[in-house]
């Protein structure tokens, strides 16, 4: 069943308009349909830099931190596959792209690990490749 935000529940917009409203936001008022109601008619969110701004209740959605987290390890893990990919077409292109190409992947993962906990695997993020697996084997 579909609980009503709350003072203090993080929310997201549904569809961003501009870059503060990709930010996750902090429910700071609800206002209802009606006094006696628990149906919410609008919603004023406080983003990290201090903005406050209302949105009506279909313009947002509860979001939480390992919202986040799935989204941001969902992205890393397509970037990551998408930079392999273009790593070995490059590698047939030009050498200094493909050496760029390579740090910019192994910067992505290194920074996924660290900050993230991630262990990605652009070829199959289910488990981990050695660099053998992968092809590379210098």
């Amino acid at each position: 069943m579909y609980r009503s935000l709350e003072d203090g529940d993080t929310a997201r917009v549904v569809k961003p308009t501009d870059a503060i409203e990709y930010r996750l936001g902090t429910v700071t008022d609800v206002r209802y349909s009606t006094p006696h109601t628990t149906h919410a008619r609008a919603y004023t969110l406080r983003f990290p830099n201090g903005d406050e701004r209302t949105y009506p209740a279909a313009k947002v959605r509860r979001a939480t931190r390992a919202d986040d987290h799935a989204a941001l390890e969902a992205a890393l893990t397509s970037a990551c596959v998408t930079l392999r990919d273009a790593c070995r077409i490059a590698h047939d292109y030009d050498t200094d792209l493909a050496n760029g190409t390579a740090s910019l992947l192994r910067r992505v993962v290194d920074l996924a690990s660290l900050r993230l906990g991630l262990t990605l695997d652009p070829a199959n993020p289910a488990r981990p490749l050695t660099r053998i697996e992968d092809g590379d084997d210098q």
